[in-house]
Order: C-alpha cells, then structure tokens, then sequence
C-alpha cells in the first residue's frame, strides 16, 4: 500500500515537473528603451523615460494566456534640463502623487508573422484608459526583441493641465515608442 501511495505521489510530481509552463520573460532594461515624441508648436519633441520595469508570462503557442504588466517611473523623464525638472510638477505628471504609469494586459491577440496586439489599461495620473498596443517580435539567440509605437491622448490623462491644456503649443496627441530587450 505504501508503495503505490509514493509511487503516485511520485507520478504525480513528475507530471508538474514536466508539465509545460507559461514561459516567463525578463526584461533587460539596459538594452531596452521606452520613448515618445510630442509636438511643441509643430516641431517634434523626443523623449525618454531611463527607469522602468515588467512582468512578462507569454507563450507564443497559447497568446491569449500571456499577462504583460508594465511600470514607468514618471520623474525618470528625459528631455532637457528645463522639461525635465518641469515634468514631475502638478500641471505635468504630478509625481509627487503619482509616480508610475503602469500597463496591465487584458487580452493579446496573434496577427501573424511575429505581429500581436496587446489590448489593457494604461493608467497615467490617477486616469486609466484602454488601450491596444501593436508589437512586434523578433529572436536573435536567446534574446527577443518587442518593438511597437501607440498614441495617446495627454489631456485624457491630465498632463498638461491649465495653460499648457492649449494644444497650439503642446500638441494633445504623443506617440509611445519602445524597444524591450527581454530573454527567457
């Protein structure tokens, strides 16, 4: 009796040990970046945030399984010297009280081709909204490369608030860029 009792128990734990699991990822931020450009007066305005983290479980045969969770520490803005100490303000991104924006997955869809769309909420200064990020994959050894570009609305997230709401100065619309180096 006891030996059929471990031998099962046994079986049992194998069965986990081999049971295939959703693949987790870890992000390199030393080989990944996170960037955006708005328009100031018409002309382009790059971008970077220099601290950010994930939480990636994708696995490429089951997709809508994946949860991707993303954290940007806001004061770690880069633009200039003079954005750059104006940016953590209230009127900007206030980040005093707010200081990550954060993306949590809801849904991801393959296209095709190493293509997907991840749909979830980015929250950004006590504001959440849906979005859908398009990304593409791509493998060089054990690393994979997400690369993708979505816009946002900055006046839907209150950043830029009182005179800077005028969108002929700061254009309303900024595009989200990022290259995230992730390996596992």
């Amino acid at each position: 009796m006891k030996q059929r009792i471990l031998s099962a128990v046994l079986g049992l734990a194998a069965t986990f040990a081999f049971a295939p699991a959703q693949a987790q990822q870890k992000l390199v931020p030393a080989q990944s970046e996170i960037t955006f450009v708005s328009k100031q007066m018409g002309v382009p305005v790059e971008g970077r945030f220099r601290k950010f983290d994930g939480q990636i479980a994708f696995d490429a045969a089951k997709p809508a399984a994946s949860k991707i969770a993303f954290s940007v520490d806001l004061a770690s803005v880069s633009i200039s010297q003079e954005a750059d100490s104006e940016l953590p303000k209230p009127i900007w991104f206030n980040t005093a009280k707010f200081p990550k924006a954060t993306f949590q997955s809801g849904a991801v869809k393959a296209l095709g081709g190493g293509k997907y769309e991840i749909a979830g909420k980015l929250a950004i200064k006590g504001v959440s909204s849906d979005v859908v990020v398009p990304v593409t994959l791509a493998q060089s050894g054990t690393t994979t490369t997400a690369t993708g570009a979505f816009p946002i609305k900055r006046l839907s997230f209150k950043i830029g608030e009182n005179e800077w709401a005028d969108t002929s100065m700061v254009a309303d619309e900024v595009q989200v860029r990022f290259e995230l180096a992730l390996t596992g």
